[in-house]
């Protein structure tokens, strides 16, 4: 088993990131893992950004800030990586943070993986603005989903299992390989699929691992999609014609079963922001892709929301509360130890789930 410590280069882009940066950082220099440097771009932020990271980099050397003009959050990485010394890149959001061990049991496991695998991932929990954990969370999905592992590629163009940008770490050679964060995307009003872009490219050349743990704070934040899922559907829209291209021979089914996928997620955070037309819209593109998602009982929850958002305020009720089912920050466990999360078992398998554990079976299996 190898020994050595290798440097690991944290990359945290900010952009009017004041509210959470100081928690951010906090939860990387207390990481158990102490062989990091942490290079944090200031993204031409109009706030108080670069002077409370240049407050920590004043008593932590590891610390390093830079900055650059407003560019987006695929320059801001690249320009971080370009600037790193790491054997391992570590890139994680402005807002989120990661629990303690996050980094020596990420390291210790690409550590113990031969030169194949490029990309260690773990599961994530998401948090409130205050750092308390919310969400629930099901063993079904954890199990099968969330900890594919191997040869991943038309796994990762189904769903996004990674979750979010701040979850993986990835060998450097991934980045000499398949090239940075595609840059391109913002210039054509594109982002928000930057982080799965660059999954995709590495799976093409790299087997990726899994650590079956909590270690990742996911923020959520009220109103965050409100406007931004045009940007997002064009962003997934660039990322899969560019799989599409470079693979005619993935067959047409997988990239119809991802689009309804992400058109649902898309129609679940719209909801999530009161965005009732659009979220119906992006339910009805997501089930014209692919029939089967008629079958997933949470398509009905939402559809049941909208109504009765629409009849109150037909009945000029002026309530602001909605079903439990569509709330952003659901206080369903309100704790801030990570340790007390419990998955919950599902007892029944719903048909919806059996559907999409046979797709994944077949993508695993090499043609």
């Amino acid at each position: 088993m190898k020994s050595h410590t290798p440097l690991v280069s944290v990359i945290i882009p900010a952009y009017n990131a004041e509210k959470f940066i100081g928690k951010t950082l906090h939860s990387v220099l207390s990481q158990t893992y102490k062989n990091i440097e942490v290079l944090v771009v200031d993204d031409g932020s109009l706030d108080q950004t670069a002077e409370i990271v240049e407050s920590f980099a004043q008593t932590d050397h590891r610390v390093i800030l830079l900055k650059q003009q407003n560019q987006g959050v695929a320059i801001a990485r690249n320009l971080a990586i370009t600037k790193s010394e790491g054997e391992y890149i570590a890139p994680i959001d402005a807002d989120d943070i990661w629990y303690s061990q996050k980094l020596e049991k990420q390291v210790q496991c690409l550590l113990n993986a031969d030169d194949s695998v490029g990309l260690v991932y773990a599961w994530s929990a998401f948090i409130d603005e205050d750092d308390a954990i919310i969400g629930k969370y099901n063993f079904w999905y954890y199990r099968h989903i969330n900890s594919i592992e191997g040869e991943v590629y038309k796994q990762l163009l189904y769903t996004n299992f990674i979750g979010n940008a701040s979850v993986p770490l990835i060998r450097r050679e991934c980045f000499d390989k398949v090239g940075y964060y595609n840059s391109e995307l913002k210039r054509q009003n594109a982002q928000g699929c930057e982080d799965w872009d660059i999954y995709l490219r590495i799976a093409e050349h790299y087997k990726f691992r899994v650590v079956r743990e909590f270690l990742v704070g996911y923020r959520q934040v009220n109103g965050s999609m409100s406007r931004s899922y045009l940007s997002m559907e064009k962003s997934y829209n660039l990322v899969m014609q560019d799989s599409q291209k470079k693979h005619p021979e993935i067959p047409n089914n997988i990239f119809n079963w991802s689009a309804s996928y992400f058109q649902y997620y898309l129609a679940q955070q719209t909801l999530k922001c009161d965005d009732y037309g659009n979220a119906l819209l992006l339910l009805y593109k997501a089930v014209r892709l692919d029939v089967m998602l008629l079958l997933h009982p949470g398509v009905y929850k939402c559809i049941l929301n909208i109504i009765i958002q629409q009849l109150k305020t037909l009945i000029k009720e002026k309530s602001h509360s909605r079903l439990e089912a569509s709330k952003p920050l659901s206080a369903n466990y309100q704790i801030t130890d990570i340790n007390q999360i419990k998955i919950q078992q599902q007892k029944t398998w719903k048909i919806y789930d059996m559907i999409l554990s046979q797709r994944l079976e077949m993508m695993s299996q090499k043609t």
